[in-house]
């Protein structure tokens, strides 16, 4: 367990203390104490059949999250690793005797079914399911109803009680509803895990190019493009894309789809072209494989993964095995995978700590509201997103909440790392703007150097991951160096110090993790 770990878990034993008298409160504070150490939380946020339910299968490698034509998650559902399968049922206010506590764990073809008809949904606060797989023991993935399903107010407004350390926001295109998604409830977002934690994908990356084999590629532009796009840059850290149908199917290839595909890759190339130009002519064409067969591969593959399946059988890959790993890869699943691991798990402890730290900062505001006059509440939570929390009961004495105030300042004050997140979301929202320099440079080398790109010292400066410690040492001295300057420049704006003053930190901390040069003495007589 780590030293911010640690302290943090002081401060929240401090808070349930102080607020023992609210269930509510002590309940929330205990979860994420709870869970200090334990798998990131990242949920699954987007528009209805944007895909999340098809990436979670993909992430995990197996199908346990319900896909299909309608709306298939309509509660929130978690799902981590566990030593068997399991779904738990957990409630809004009290639960009733007739009110099941689990849900059976059934298997169809291969896939996990969740049947919700015994359930009162409007009551269902979550379902949690447990699934015994390596792939969430570091990562608890949270699947959310879609952010236009008539549920979505009520989920999200309720967001910032979650205990959550990043978002993964899903978007066909950057379309009215996802911006209004966006700026409506991404205040309430980045009270848990700000821009800094929060990354939106383009998840229907095979529908950029009309379905074409390099319809992916098409999408990476675009997603690239989203990088600095001024309505998007507030609310994320980055964008990336996937075809999520060919990413799910590549981590779950059966041997007999593998074989079928094999089969039509041997047809005439014009033939089997002339087949693929649409789903009808596919389905309905005679021959080597049965209507049957090939509605179960537009099924699983989807037109574009056909396509995409087939030409690559045709350029030499030669086996199920390999077809999974290329699908994966063309599909952007491996780019996305390694965002997670790069710019969030790499940095677990930070999200936790510092979301835990937040919600000790929330209760203490609605605390301090309890003894203001109504209109004068400075609580931020709800605003119009949805309905303002009730204040914490004027039950704890002002000398109590100051005695907390300053231990979570104290902590925070030692913890840069939660530094970091919180100038790389300010970042986000307010480029840097440096008299006489490019801001927008400017703002990218802060954002690298602040671990925006992952905290790995070869990320923060920009190298390759194999540069010799010699090299890294030399880049860091040379931008510490800048940096220095920036801080002391007395032209720049408050917010150009502060943010110089946290990359002259981090690169402190580079070179202080980085081996030291030894010394070569010269031999004397």
């Amino acid at each position: 367990m780590s030293r911010l770990l640690d302290e943090t878990r002081g401060v929240l034993d401090h808070a349930i203390t102080v607020f023992a008298a609210d269930p509510h409160v002590v309940g929330t504070l205990t979860a994420h104490r709870t869970r200090l150490g334990g798998p990131l939380r990242v949920a699954l946020a987007g528009s209805i059949k944007t895909g999340k339910s098809t990436l979670l299968n993909a992430l995990v490698g197996e199908q346990i999250a319900p896909t299909g034509v309608g709306e298939c998650t309509r509660v929130t559902t978690h799902y981590a690793d566990g030593p068997s399968p399991r779904i738990g049922v957990t409630y809004r206010g009290a639960r009733r005797d007739a009110d099941p506590v689990e849900l059976p764990a059934l298997h169809r073809r291969g896939s996990l079914v969740i049947e919700t008809e015994r359930l009162d949904l409007a009551r269902v606060a979550a379902l949690h399911v447990d699934w015994p797989t390596q792939h969430l023991r570091d990562v608890t993935l949270i699947d959310t109803p879609g952010v236009d399903s008539a549920v979505t107010r009520s989920v999200w407004g309720e967001f910032s009680e979650d205990v959550v350390d990043c978002v993964v926001h899903l978007v066909r295109h950057l379309h009215e509803p996802d911006v209004a998604f966006l700026e409506s409830y991404g205040d309430r977002v980045a009270e848990n895990v700000g821009a800094a934690g929060t990354f939106v994908v383009l998840s229907r990356a095979d529908e950029v190019g009309g379905g074409r084999v390099d319809a992916v590629m098409a999408a990476q532009q675009v997603a690239r493009r989203y990088r600095t796009d001024p309505v998007l840059r507030p609310w994320c850290a980055t964008t990336t894309t996937v075809a999520g149908l060919v990413a799910e199917t590549a981590r779950t290839l059966r041997g007999v789809e593998f074989t079928a595909l094999r089969t039509l890759s041997r047809l005439d190339r014009a033939e089997l072209d002339a087949q693929l130009l649409t789903a009808d002519r596919f389905v309905q064409a005679s021959g080597v494989l049965p209507s049957g067969t090939r509605l179960a591969l537009l099924d699983r593959f989807g037109l574009f993964g056909v396509r995409l399946a087939t030409s690559l059988l045709r350029r030499g890959v030669d086996d199920s095995a390999a077809l999974a790993a290329e699908l994966a890869r063309r599909s952007g699943l491996d780019e996305l995978r390694d965002i997670l691991e790069r710019r969030f798990l790499a940095r677990r402890d930070v999200f936790q700590a510092r979301s835990a730290l937040l919600a000790v900062d929330r209760f203490l505001a609605r605390a301090r509201d309890a003894y203001l006059p109504t209109e004068q509440s400075s609580t931020p939570i709800g605003g119009a997103a949805g309905p303002r929390p009730s204040p914490v009961p004027r039950t704890v004495a002002p000398a109590a909440l100051a005695a907390l105030a300053e231990h979570v300042d104290r902590v925070r004050a030692g913890a840069h790392g939660i530094v970091e997140l919180d100038v790389l979301t300010r970042l986000r929202r307010r480029p840097l703007d440096v008299p006489g320099r490019a801001g927008a440079a400017l703002t990218e080398e802060a954002e690298r150097l602040l671990g925006g790109e992952g905290p790995s010292a070869p990320a923060r400066l920009g190298v390759a991951e194999d540069t010799a410690a010699g090299e890294l040492r030399a880049v860091a001295l040379a931008a510490l160096g800048r940096w220095r300057g920036h801080a002391e420049n007395p032209f720049a704006d408050a917010d150009a110090v502060e943010t110089a003053q946290a990359v002259v930190r981090s690169l402190e901390g580079v070179l202080v993790e980085l081996p030291r040069p030894v010394a070569v003495g010269v031999a004397g007589s």
